[in-house]
């Protein structure tokens, strides 16, 4: 069902002449959300309080909007990148049945979590894919296929990453270490700052199902690379994506 956003922080009249728009385009479901407002949260409850609809119908619209941003992949980078993995979820205290004592494991292997990879453009975008592994047979392909050969890549030494030299790029290493964060030009701080920034916003949900992440993950990934526009700008964007969804359902 084609469906319509309405984002607050506006005034009533914004919002009245956002509607229009919605119905312009053919939308004729127009939700008043949460949904880029100063905290970046989406509470589906009171979304649904709000308009008025069942909560399965406001959970359907928004994952049709993730759907479209998830469709919105950047260009192939180049410049200076970095590229770096993280684990999200698996959190044993939203688990039943946890064994006493148990915490969440960290870091690499483990396999409570979900691994994801990304690639940061410093001063431009980013991506990232939920992967089956961190493996150099599942990442290197990636980098190949969204930075450009020449690129500068920053990373740290995990092993996957060895070989990225032998593709055509030039491979700068991050050497982590206790109270480190990097200087001058050898970090993945921006990458870093990203993962923090997905993770936080994924632990104020309470914890999401797996199959569903890589949705919530282009979420992030379409937040972070339209930051810099204003709201109306933002409320552009993801009208245009609604509408070519409500012109092609299937597309």
């Amino acid at each position: 069902m084609p469906i319509g956003l309405i984002l607050t922080g506006g005034s009533a009249k914004a919002n009245v002449a956002l509607a229009k728009r919605a119905e312009q385009a053919g939308i004729d479901a127009v939700f008043s959300v949460e949904f880029f407002n100063q905290h970046g949260y989406v509470v589906l409850g009171a979304i649904a309080q709000e308009t008025r609809l069942h909560r399965q119908r406001v959970l359907r619209a928004l994952t049709t909007l993730r759907t479209r941003m998830q469709r919105e992949v950047p260009p192939v980078f180049r410049g200076t990148v970095e590229i770096d993995e993280t684990y999200v979820g698996g959190r044993w205290r939203n688990r039943r049945n946890r064994p006493p004592g148990r915490t969440s494991p960290q870091g690499r292997g483990t396999t409570l979590k979900t691994p994801v990879f990304g690639i940061l453009c410093r001063g431009g975008q980013v991506w990232a894919q939920v992967v089956p592994n961190v493996s150099r047979a599942t990442l290197l392909p990636l980098i190949r296929r969204r930075v450009r050969a020449g690129t500068t890549v920053w990373s740290d030494t995990f092993t996957s990453y060895t070989g990225i030299a032998l593709k055509g790029y030039v491979h700068r290493l991050v050497r982590h270490s206790p109270g480190s964060y990097g200087q001058g030009e050898r970090h993945i701080n921006g990458l870093e700052g990203f993962w923090g920034y997905c993770k936080r916003r994924l632990a104020a949900k309470g914890g999401i199902r797996r199959e569903r992440l890589p949705l919530y993950l282009a979420e992030y990934v379409w937040r972070y690379n339209h930051r810099r526009l204003s709201i109306d700008q933002q409320t552009t964007q993801l009208m245009r994506l609604l509408q070519q969804h409500s012109q092609n359902p299937g597309g």
